[in-house]
């Protein structure tokens, strides 16, 4: 096997079986590489470990000031804001950067954007793509073995790698906590997308509270969503029509909770007064619903920012890696009180809960 720190292009070729051009031409997303060739050629870069010798000299000499992101989804309000977090505090600390965004992402595409990335002398990356638990990308050599510091946005923690994340965890134990307290007897659940590790992580803090009130007859409470106003709007009416005696819902982002409500109102039910609500997200709206949405709000600005902080230690001292994955990188949503979960005799602020006035109707 070749020594990883001293790979050329022409030990891809010979170990491909293709000329050195055509490893170029692959490195530089060129069209006039067959699909074949093209992922042979990427799966031995990857395997070699090789990086282009412009990235090798950039990188020894520190002198590059951009970074990379690689997002996902910014039709989706988190994406969107996190990306809002890291360019402020890339702006702030003098760095540029270069966005490469996908609407559909499969774990392969990983070597054909490192190599781009790569090609462009970034110093680091922020890989904001979310932790589909059907896709395992930090465990792909590509990444692995990557001489270009990354961190990662929203995915499950790893000794691997370093991920920022919101406690979406705790997020649902606090939302589902909260309807209890307000005196829910029956709790359903709709969730995002099962594949995403962010929604499941709110299910399984849901779940831990429906253990510790001894509810074990759960399947009927949990309704799978998409992210999108519609399919809350069909949870709702799925939940109702297996629980008759239902009386609150975790919805697990703020698009699904308004269709929740506007199933509601058709349905002739009362929130909070026959049904409470908690959203997560605390979007803009959010305080302008009818009635206003109880919601957990994520601060990822924050998130954005924390991750560009982590990233410039790991350009600055590659040594800091391992310091940096055992550090406190997860950070607490916080309950926004509104409407949608309590009635106005019993709206106060709580211990830990960000509280807005109720709206007047």
């Amino acid at each position: 096997m070749v020594n990883k720190s001293q790979v050329t292009i022409r030990d891809v070729a010979k170990v491909a079986g293709v000329s050195t051009q055509t490893v170029s031409r692959v490195l530089n997303n060129r069209p006039d590489v067959s699909p074949s060739t093209r992922k042979r050629v990427q799966k031995v870069i990857a395997e070699l470990g090789y990086a282009p010798n412009t990235v090798a000299r950039s990188l020894s000499r520190g002198s590059t000031n951009t970074l990379g992101i690689v997002g996902f989804g910014l039709e989706y309000f988190g994406s969107s804001r996190v990306l809002n977090g890291i360019e402020r505090k890339a702006n702030e600390l003098g760095y540029s950067i270069i966005l490469t965004l996908f609407d559909q992402f499969t774990g392969g595409d990983a070597d054909t954007i490192l190599m781009q990335l790569a090609a462009q002398q970034v110093a680091g990356i922020i890989w904001s793509i979310p932790g589909f638990t059907d896709s395992p990308d930090l465990d792909r050599p590509a990444i692995q073995n990557s001489p270009i510091p990354i961190v990662h946005l929203n995915r499950k923690p790893s000794q691997k790698a370093l991920v920022v994340s919101i406690n979406n965890r705790l997020g649902g134990r606090i939302a589902t906590e909260h309807l209890f307290q307000q005196g829910a007897k029956k709790v359903g659940i709709i969730t995002g997308p099962h594949n995403w590790w962010e929604s499941e992580e709110r299910l399984a803090g849901w779940k831990e509270v429906m253990d510790e009130k001894g509810i074990s007859e759960i399947d009927d409470l949990i309704f799978e969503g998409n992210w999108e106003a519609e399919s809350g709007n069909r949870g709702f009416q799925a939940l109702i029509a297996k629980n008759n005696d239902l009386d609150a819902i975790f919805v697990s982002n703020d698009q699904m909770a308004l269709g929740v409500i506007q199933a509601s109102h058709h349905l002739g039910i009362r929130i909070p007064h026959e049904m409470r609500i908690v959203g997560f997200d605390d979007i803009p709206e959010s305080g302008y619903f009818i009635p206003s949405l109880t919601t957990m709000q994520q601060n990822l600005n924050q998130l954005g920012a924390l991750a560009v902080l982590r990233l410039q230690a790991c350009i600055q001292d590659p040594a800091c890696l391992e310091e940096a994955i055992a550090s406190d990188n997860l950070i607490a949503p916080e309950l926004v009180v509104r409407e949608s979960s309590t009635t106005l005799r019993d709206y106060s602020p709580h211990n830990n809960i960000t509280a807005a006035p109720p709206q007047q109707n």
